[in-house]
């Protein structure tokens, strides 16, 4: 697929352009910070793009100031006191030194062990926890996939994991691929749910239209709400990899 990428800034608002092979133009303001992209048809203007882009500033104005009031998380240190959240629920993190190979231990009274050799930094401590998180939604996708692909009478060929910096899925419809979010291992459990059901129904209805929203609505009646806790929870502190 052919991609062209530049950028356009529009009444002090820098929008990333992208123009591929599609038909409709598509506007987002993505977390953590709001940053805007527009990904549109090859053979639409600039001056159309700019045009376009005008008519929605009072609502990516609207978004972005949304992102800038959420609450986000504090740089990790990976110390003992942090907080850090697992399906929702905010733990305690107490760092325990020891011999043996780094561990996570979700302990009594909300609290998350992290067990690492003396001497570990910062970056050692974090793959830990980063590789127990990823463990941990490994363990709970498949039981979500195999509910929902019986429902929706689909099927994935391949599925994985990713840390995205725009987005807390993906599906790729024709290759029956799906990705999730690494951080979607900290909301809770019924945000995973919303993610995977909305994923699969990609490769029942491509875009974000009316017939998708319906689908939504048969399976997932709920989904509007959980859509906008997911939009206006807790942000990590860090740049997500893409």
């Amino acid at each position: 697929m052919t991609i062209k990428t530049h950028s356009l800034t529009v009444s002090g608002i820098r929008v990333a352009v992208v123009r591929k092979a599609i038909k409709n133009l598509h506007l987002g303001v993505y977390p953590p910070d709001g940053h805007v992209r527009i990904a549109v048809p090859l053979a639409v203007s600039d001056a159309a793009v700019k045009v376009a882009i005008i008519s929605k500033l009072k609502w990516i104005k609207e978004r972005q100031t949304e992102f800038d009031k959420q609450a986000r998380e504090s740089k990790r240190e990976l110390v003992s006191g942090e907080s850090h959240f697992y399906l929702g629920r905010r733990y305690r993190l107490n760092v325990i030194e020891t011999k043996r190979a780094g561990r996570i231990v979700l302990g009594d009274r909300d609290t998350l062990e992290l067990h690492i050799r003396q001497g570990t930094d910062v970056a050692g401590r974090d793959m830990v926890l980063q590789r127990w998180y990823r463990e941990r939604l490994r363990e709970l996708v498949p039981v979500l996939l195999e509910k929902w692909q019986e429902q929706l009478d689909v099927e994935v060929k391949y599925w994985g994991i990713k840390r995205m910096k725009t987005r807390w899925g993906s599906c790729n419809p024709k290759a029956r691929r799906i990705w999730l979010n690494l951080e979607l291992v900290k909301k809770p459990p019924h945000c995973l749910e919303y993610i995977v059901v909305h994923e699969l129904a990609h490769l029942i209805v491509r875009r974000h239209d009316d017939r998708f929203k319906t689908l939504l609505d048969q399976h997932l009646p709920k989904w509007r709400s959980v859509r906008k806790e997911l939009n206006t929870s807790t942000l990590a502190d860090e740049k997500w990899e893409f």
